[in-house]
């Protein structure tokens, strides 16, 4: 009887916490200006815990206690990322402004998307130099990996030196090299890089190279030195070689940490940003691309989307541009770690 009544108990303050929250919540998307919402909202936060902890089995106290730890991390999740996606599909079929919209457009957005020839552009580029980051990252990485763990003095201070360029923020990195471009590598080469399309997107890879290589060698050098000792030691009695025990031996045994690897630089090199806007901010020209003259040869997706929203001023277009851009990410990285995982029970 004093458990059923616990239980009824429980379900009551749960439910009252509950509807109390929800009203809260309520009243703050419809621009209430009622001064009691804080009150509310936290009243309806203690009721429903309060209704979690009088629950009258110590199963559920067990549970409670997790649920407490895992709250804030879950919530701080969902503010940051859950809730402003779903709203942002919604937006992408909007006029949204950035404060608020005032009708719904369907599919327009997403029509004007495709017919923008420098959208297309920054797309296709954006493919190129993710495929070759990926590949020359990855290979650079592991090179630097393989010198890093030989036996050698000083090699604590070779990984720090390849690592150094990670250290340093994107916007900075670019101007930096920007002045590298145009001041010094200029006097031999007799022209900048950056002044054309084909030899600036060069240098856009040149420099993300050089500085995520240090970041990907080091995670390539905890594999290589979690490879049991003994097992190199049987590979050298058998009589193998160094490429042999390199490609028999390591590699399949670092599958995991290949896997890791990939998809960190897909995933960064998708995302490229900071990088794009410092050294070229997209400039570049393109003569004729679907019959159209480009000014942004080199604007690679992430600062196309910015530019939509921040130069042009035209939020909702920028949202639809940014639901594709998050559904191809992880459409391709769910691809690439799946490949990779059956690369990994195949070696």
């Amino acid at each position: 009887m004093k458990g059923r009544s616990q239980s009824l108990q429980s379900i009551i303050l749960l439910l009252a916490g509950a509807l109390s929250t929800i009203y809260t919540l309520i009243l703050d998307f419809t621009g209430s200006k009622a001064t009691y919402r804080g009150n509310l909202l936290i009243l309806g936060v203690v009721l429903f815990f309060l209704g979690l902890y009088i629950l009258p089995s110590k199963k559920h106290h067990r549970k409670i206690v997790y649920f407490l730890f895992l709250f804030p991390l879950l919530f701080t999740f969902a503010v940051t990322v859950i809730i402003p996606l779903i709203l942002g599909i919604g937006y992408s079929f909007t006029d949204w402004t950035g404060i608020r919209f005032t009708k719904v457009v369907g599919l327009a957005n997403y029509q004007a998307m495709f017919k923008d020839p420098a959208f297309i552009w920054s797309v296709l580029i954006t493919f190129v130099f993710v495929i070759i980051n990926v590949v020359m990252i990855n290979l650079v990485g592991f090179l630097l990996a393989l010198l890093c763990t030989v036996k050698m003095r000083g090699v604590a201070f070779f990984r720090a030196a390849y690592f150094l360029p990670n250290l340093i923020g994107g916007i900075v990195l670019g101007y930096i090299w920007q002045f590298v471009f145009n001041n010094v590598l200029m006097n031999y080469m007799k022209f900048s890089m950056l002044s054309q399309t084909k030899t600036a997107m060069l240098a856009i890879i040149v420099v993300y190279l050089w500085q995520s290589g240090g970041y990907i060698m080091l995670i390539y050098v905890t594999g290589l030195t979690q490879i049991p000792g003994d097992v190199l030691e049987a590979a050298q009695i058998d009589g193998a070689t160094a490429l042999q025990t390199l490609f028999k031996v390591k590699l399949p045994m670092i599958a995991s940490t290949i896997t890791i690897c990939t998809f960190l630089t897909l995933t960064s090199a998708f995302k490229q940003f900071d990088v794009n806007m410092a050294l070229t901010n997209g400039t570049g020209s393109v003569a004729d691309f679907m019959g159209s003259y480009l000014s942004n040869g080199t604007q690679m997706l992430a600062l196309n989307i910015y530019n939509t929203a921040i130069a042009k001023n035209n939020f909702a277009l920028a949202q639809a541009k940014a639901i594709l851009f998050f559904i191809i990410l992880a459409v391709i990285s769910l691809i690439q770690v799946r490949i990779s995982n059956s690369r990994e029970v195949e070696m």
